[in-house]
């Protein structure tokens, strides 16, 4: 059976993650509170993000931004789009 968590993006209890995605407390609170679900639409968010915006995730600012977007994203708050976007499913 897998692991559920009370999704904080869904409100609801979802699937969780394997497995923290990230180490220290900050991966920890992902794990304990972000469903897979969640996290896995953020990783496509993050990877338009970063190739639209060519963002080079060796500078800190670059991180820096990305980690301010996905408590964004996760809080269900306005995230940034890439110029000119627009979903698939539109």
């Amino acid at each position: 059976m897998s692991r559920m968590v009370f999704c904080r993006k869904y409100q609801q209890s979802l699937e969780g993650l394997d497995k923290p995605p990230m180490p220290g407390a900050k991966g920890q609170v992902i794990f304990d509170n972000v469903s897979k679900k969640a996290w896995l639409e953020w990783q496509n968010v993050q990877t338009m993000l970063i190739n639209e915006k060519h963002l080079r995730l060796i500078e800190p600012e670059a991180r820096a931004y990305l980690s301010m977007q996905m408590e964004r994203f996760l809080e269900n708050e306005e995230v940034d789009k890439a110029d000119g976007y627009v979903a698939p499913d539109q």
